[in-house]
């Protein structure tokens, strides 16, 4: 059984307008997906514990680029861009689904998608559109309701069983958390869930290791 990763070691990597400019398509990948003021970058900071690992800002649908991130050799953070963009030219628009949809549907070291939408204004069509291809393409979701703060304990308690429910009519492996980067809601959960999409990964090094002799690094906690 691997330790915990600690994601406070987590580093930026590359910013790639495609796929094409990413690094080899080796190694374990977990993509962070959603629409454009879900709070994915505010989300990336404080689940790695850092300011400004990936940048925010106030206007959404600032991540143009798939933004990578290393939390140890060979187990990747990816930021996608937003979806349903808000003020943006439509060629521009129309150069990010396609930059997306590449992504999800070519790179082979994909291994789990973090779905992430307000816990207000959840399942969006798009948001259902994004879950459908993951379970169709048998990748793992994890849906984080963020914001949570923004609602009372009882509110919250009732969205997120609301929320559960309608993930159950998409078959597949689709679990759903609450979150809240501003008061650190769920981020334990996600951390946990990170670590069992990485765990094959870190089996496979240390495997190699074992086999040529040499111990394993420990890069956990």
């Amino acid at each position: 059984m691997n330790q915990p990763l600690n994601y406070r070691n987590t580093g930026f990597i590359t910013s790639a307008p495609d796929i094409r400019h990413l690094p080899n398509d080796t190694g374990v990948e977990i993509a962070f997906a959603g629409r454009s003021n879900a709070g994915k970058s505010s989300a990336l900071n404080r689940i790695t514990d850092q300011k400004s690992l990936a940048r925010t800002s106030k206007t959404p649908g600032r991540t143009q680029l798939i933004n990578m991130f290393e939390v140890v050799n060979g187990c990747n953070l990816i930021d996608l861009p937003g979806y349903g963009f808000a003020q943006v030219p439509l060629e521009m628009k129309l150069k990010w689904q396609k930059s997306l949809g590449e992504y999800l549907q070519k790179r082979e070291c994909l291994q789990g998608l973090v779905v992430l939408m307000d816990i207000r204004h959840p399942m969006k069509d798009l948001d259902q559109q994004m879950i459908s291809w993951a379970v169709e393409s048998r990748l793992p979701v994890l849906v984080l309701l963020t914001k949570a703060d923004k609602l009372k304990s009882g509110a919250r308690k009732k969205q997120l069983m609301t929320v559960r429910n309608t993930a159950l009519s998409f078959g597949g492996d689709v679990q759903v958390e609450v979150f809240s980067s501003l008061k650190g809601l769920g981020v334990d959960q996600v951390r946990r869930k990170l670590d069992e999409w990485f765990a094959p990964e870190l089996a496979r090094q240390q495997a190699l290791l074992e086999d040529e002799g040499e111990p394993a690094s420990d890069d956990a906690e």
